[in-house]
This record gives C-alpha cells, sequence and structure tokens, in this order.
C-alpha cells in the first residue's frame, strides 16, 4: 500500500464531521422543541417521559467508549478472545442494577443519586461521595477524549488538537442546548454509528484475511480460542473467574450506581420502560463486545506472521486497530473516516453523559442546597451553565492528560477504584437496615484506602508476565513482504526484532513479596476489593457504635430482596425483612406499573409513605413563580 493511504483524505474528513454536524443538529432540534415546556424538568430528567429503545442505546454508547472500541480488539490481539466472557459480566451487571438498584431510585423520585445517600444516612455522606464522583469522572472522561485522539493521530495523521478541541466543544453545545434528551438521542445515532464502522471492519478485515475459515483457524493455531481458563488465581489478569466475578464488581459500580446510567433510566415515562431499556442495552453490550473480540480475532489473523506492534511500527498497543483499518480501508475513499467516525461515537457519547450527570449532580446536590426556592427558568440557567463549566473542565483534563505519559494508566484505573467502594457504600444503605451513618463514612473512607493503595502500587509495580499471560507474537513474515509498509521502513529495519517471536518473557521478580502478591492482583478486582472493605468495614463499625433499628429505617430506601422471589412465603419474607414493615409502608407513586414486583401481595399492601415528603424540593418540578 502507498504510504499516502495511510493519513485520512478529503472524504475522511466529510464523512467524520457528518458525526459533529449530525450530534449538534439534535441537540438545536431538542432546544427549539422543548423551548416552550418546563425547562428544569425537561433540561435534566427529559421530562420522565423517554421511552426505552432510545434510553437503551444511549446506556450502550456511553459505556462503550472510544478506549472499548480501540482497546477491546488490542486486548484481543495480544491475549486472545477469553474478553468475551465480559458478556457473563454484563448479564450480571444488568440484572442486579434493574431489579435492585433501579426499584429504588426510581421510586424515591429523586434526581441525583446521592441524594438517596442523605435520606438514608446523613449530609456528609452525600457530599463526601458526590466529590468523590465528580472528580473521578472529570478524570476519566479527559482520558477517554485523549487516549483514542492520540491513537488516531499518530496511525493516521489525523489532527490530535482538532479532534480533543471539536469533541469538547461540540459536547458541550448540544448538552447545553438540548439538555438530556440531546444526549439521549445523540447517543443513540452514535451507537448506531458504531455499529455501522465495526460491521465494515468486520467484513472487509475477513475478506482481505481469506474468509471465516481462515480467520478461525489462524486465531486457533495461535492460541487466541483459548477461551475458558479456569485458573482461580486472582493474580492472573484474564481467567473466567477474574473476568466474570471481578467483571461483575467493576461495571456494577458503573451501572448500578453511577449518576450517568441512573439519570436515564429515572428518565424512562414508566419504571418498566427503565428495566426494559436496561435489558436491552444488554443486548446492545453483547453485539458491542462480540464485533470487538471478532475485530481482534481478524486483526491477529492478518498479522499472524507480522506483529506491528513487535516490528515497532506502532508505538503502543491501542494503535494496533487504527494502524489495521487504515491497511485495509485505506484506499476506499470515506471509510477510514467511518472508522474514525465510530471510535468518536464512543468518545461523544461518554463524555457527554459526563457533562449532563457532572451538571445535574452538582446542581442538585450543591447550587440547590445552598440556594432555596430558585425559579424553573434560573435554575435551567444555572444548570446550563454548569455544562459549559464542566465541558471546560472535561477539555482542559484532556489537555492535561497529554503531559502525564504513564499517569494516563492510573487515571483510567480510578473509574474502577472508586466504583467498588461507591457501589458498596449504596449496598449498606439498599441492604443493610440496620447499618448507621458512622458506618458508611467509616466504610467509604476504608474502601477508597484499600482501593488506591492496589491501584497505585499496581501501577508502580506493573504485574508480571507470568500473570498477564501475553501470547506469542511473530514478525517472521515482515522481512518477506514489506510491499505494504511505509517506504521509510524495509527487511533491514525490522530484521532486528525477528528474533522477538518467541515466547513470552519470563517474570524479573520485583525484589518485595507485596508487589508479587497484592500489587499484582488483576485489576478487575479493584472494585471488589473497594466493595467488600467498605461493606464489612460500615458493618462492622456500625455494630461497634449502635446499630439503627430497623423500625426507624423508611422502608423506601431498602430494598428487600426476598421480595424478588415469588416463590417466597409471606411469612418467610417478613422474616428477612429485618424488622422493618414493608408491607405497612410502601410508596405512595400512585401508578402500579412503578411498582409491580410481579409478585403475589405487594399490590395489596397499604401505601401511605411517600419518599418525596422528606426528600428536598426539587427545582425541576416547581413551577415558576408568577409575577
Amino acid at each position: 500500500m502507498d504510504n499516502a493511504l495511510r493519513t485520512f483524505q478529503a472524504w475522511d474528513y466529510v464523512v467524520f464531521s457528518c458525526l459533529f454536524v449530525v450530534s449538534s443538529g439534535i441537540g438545536v432540534f431538542f432546544a427549539v422543541k422543548e423551548r416552550k415546556k418546563a425547562p428544569s424538568k425537561e433540561f435534566l430528567v427529559g421530562g420522565r417521559q423517554m421511552t426505552c429503545v432510545p434510553v437503551a442505546l444511549s446506556l450502550t454508547a456511553s459505556f462503550m467508549s472510544a478506549v472499548t472500541v480501540l482497546g477491546a480488539p488490542s486486548d484481543v490481539y495480544r491475549f486472545g478472545a477469553s474478553f468475551v466472557i465480559f458478556g457473563v459480566a454484563y448479564t450480571l451487571v444488568v440484572i442486579c442494577t434493574a431489579e435492585l438498584f433501579l426499584p429504588i431510585f426510581y421510586r424515591s423520585g429523586i434526581t441525583s443519586t446521592y441524594e438517596y445517600l442523605e435520606l438514608r444516612f446523613c449530609k456528609l455522606v452525600r457530599i463526601a461521595a458526590t466529590i468523590i464522583y465528580i472528580i473521578q469522572t472529570i478524570l476519566y472522561t479527559g482520558v477517554v477524549v485523549f487516549a483514542p485522539a492520540l491513537a488516531l493521530n499518530q496511525v493516521t495523521g489525523f489532527n490530535l488538537w482538532g479532534s480533543i478541541f471539536a469533541t469538547g466543544i461540540v459536547c458541550t453545545f448540544y448538552c447545553t442546548l438540548g439538555g438530556l434528551k440531546a444526549v439521549v438521542w445523540s447517543d443513540a445515532f452514535q451507537m448506531v454509528v458504531m455499529v455501522v464502522g465495526f460491521l465494515t471492519v468486520l467484513v472487509q478485515g475477513t475478506s482481505q484475511t481469506g474468509g471465516v475459515n481462515a480467520v478461525w483457524e489462524r486465531a486457533q493455531n495461535g492460541q487466541r480460542l483459548d477461551v475458558f481458563d479456569l485458573d482461580p488465581n486472582p493474580l492472573r489478569r484474564h481467567t473466567f473467574w477474574t473476568i466474570s466475578i471481578g467483571g461483575t464488581f467493576t461495571w456494577l459500580g458503573i451501572y448500578g450506581v453511577n449518576q450517568s446510567t441512573i439519570q436515564r433510566c429515572i428518565s424512562c415515562r414508566t419504571e418498566t420502560h427503565a428495566r426494559l431499556a436496561l435489558y436491552f442495552n444488554l443486548l446492545g453490550l453483547l453485539v458491542i463486545l462480540l464485533c470487538a473480540v471478532f475485530s481482534g480475532l481478524i486483526m491477529y489473523a492478518y498479522y499472524e506472521s507480522c506483529d506491528p506492534w513487535t516490528a515497532h511500527l506502532v508505538q503502543a498497543p491501542d494503535q494496533l486497530m487504527p494502524y489495521f483499518v487504515m491497511e485495509i480501508l485505506g484506499k476506499y475513499p470515506g471509510l477510514p473516516g467511518l472508522f474514525v467516525a465510530c471510535a468518536f461515537s464512543g468518545t461523544l457519547s461518554t463524555v457527554a453523559a459526563s457533562i449532563n450527570a457532572l451538571a445535574t449532580v452538582t446542581y442538585e446536590d450543591f447550587v440547590s442546597q445552598c440556594f432555596k426556592n430558585i425559579s424553573n427558568q434560573t435554575a435551567s440557567w444555572i444548570s446550563k451553565g454548569l455544562c459549559i463549566v464542566f465541558g471546560v473542565c472535561c477539555t482542559s483534563m484532556a489537555i492535561a492528560a497529554s503531559y502525564m505519559g504513564g499517569i494516563v494508566q492510573a487515571a483510567l484505573s480510578i473509574h474502577g477504584m472508586c466504583g467498588g467502594p461507591m457501589l458498596g457504600l449504596f449496598s449498606l444503605g439498599i441492604l443493610f437496615p440496620c447499618a448507621n451513618s458512622k458506618g458508611a463514612v467509616g466504610g467509604l473512607m476504608l474502601g477508597i484506602a484499600l482501593s488506591f493503595w492496589v491501584g497505585i502500587g499496581a501501577f508502580l509495580y506493573p504485574a508480571s508476565p507470568l500473570n498477564t499471560h501475553p501470547l506469542a507474537l511473530s514478525v517472521e513474515g515482515c522481512a518477506l513482504n514489506t510491499s505494504h509498509l511505509p517506504a521509510a521502513i524495509n527487511a533491514s529495519t525490522i530484521a532486528p526484532f525477528i528474533s522477538s517471536s518467541a515466547s513470552p518473557p519470563v517474570s524479573t521478580p520485583h525484589g518485595s513479596a507485596m508487589a508479587e502478591t497484592w500489587y499484582s492482583i488483576s485489576y478487575l478486582y479493584y472494585s471488589a476489593v473497594g466493595f467488600v472493605s467498605t461493606l464489612i468495614a460500615g458493618l462492622i463499625i456500625t455494630f461497634l457504635t449502635g446499630s439503627t433499628n430497623p423500625k426507624d429505617v423508611r422502608p423506601g430506601l431498602i430494598r428487600p430482596v426476598c421480595d424478588l422471589f415469588c416463590f417466597c412465603s409471606k411469612g418467610l419474607r417478613r422474616q428477612c425483612w429485618c424488622g422493618v414493615d414493608h408491607e405497612k409502608d410502601k410508596l405512595d407513586l400512585g401508578n402500579t406499573d412503578m411498582i409491580d414486583d410481579g409478585c403475589p401481595d405487594y399490590e395489596s399492601s397499604v401505601k401511605t409513605f411517600n419518599i418525596q415528603d422528606v426528600a428536598y424540593t426539587n427545582s425541576g418540578f416547581v413551577k415558576d413563580a408568577q409575577a
């Protein structure tokens, strides 16, 4: 291939620009359409009138970021198709979120998930959780913008700073104008672009590799299809157990109690729509997962005897996917642009959802608490101003990430390190009526401390190859065929690397027992460490300081897990309520669609408690004062 084809052409920029134009247009459309409706209500939660399909597409697009589009195929290329086991984790996460966490948040009528923590515990817990969420989301969002932009820049020549600023400006623009509805519908469009981009790579890649049978045979010969590794060792990077168990905790921290997820679920018109959105979203997650895994297998089959990374044709594994795309699609004008649009669809959806969620929690947890009785019009302008502020913050963080070097890897792990303790904190409140505020504060502090301890330790002392198990890569075929390489690279420049096609390197001990054990634990267990430590410490502190009387706990803040199982007798369910009288006090929502668990006796209970009677006034639901 001619080296000129390795850079973006005019048609590529045209196709890519269409992504930004359409996304911006959606924001303008909803800004015009909803201008006469209650501003704050429409802006923050879409008027709580969204349906399940667009919300499902939005959830999938937001959490399948460009890091997934570029990183997952690279992971399969280097470590094998065990990545597909994440499908098990996704399934467990969606079921737990839909049946355990969503009912509490939806029925309470709150806008910020952290308002629950004040209702259940105290204001200090709410403020601490909100601050942690804001910091980790800004850090993560900045890296989500920078990392793929850098990878694409170094392989395709796509302008680095232009893509970063364009992403920040466009996301801020349609978030500020259209609010949550613009975010949801833009995400839905971007989800379609992601699937089309992946399918283009899959079809063309399979064709140029020699067909499905050739791909499968080469992947099998390269041990890429050895999926089910049942080794229980927690130090191993990816096994069936680390992915299915550790991955469940990691993603449950992102899905189950994350403001970005819950905010879109409670924007649905009924709880049934919210649940369906989560289950349809599961289908989307599995589709994107399979596309990413098959892309990685096709990429390995294509480079079976000439690995670009080992041959130093790319500088980092995340550049493998865009390099592969330029190889197979470079001669078709516009198609490389389609794939870059696919990658940046993940970026746009993640950034937009983060900006909207950050603006919401800041307004609900800080602004509305300091300034009471804010009118709808004022609340709308404040919310839009917060979108602009956080848009600038996320873009600035992306710029800062360019100067942080290896710290970027640590920033990516913050999402998991914070998610586990947050999951433990909410689980403590929802599942254990006895838990008190002292236990919540102490558990959160210990959970954060242990999660960051293991995460930062792993960054300073990377796990050995014996635990990560990278599979062998070869460059033996590079010296035989260099026609597809840039003119500056030939057989003589690649020759020194041909010997590197041997088996994975032998581990070199760090000289520290802590580094070889605690710091070498699989990154997927970071959330589990935070969750377990928060939960255990919270319960121990609760019992030491005097547990809460279950009769004093509002039933609407506790999820009786036993009610999920219809075969449980009424007497057994009452025993499992731990003293909380769920039969006497049910949420008074006036909509049986919102409270039907599908179990007998549920709707027949007396409903006298309305959580909004004790919740704070949400300006998004207050009519503007008349002049």
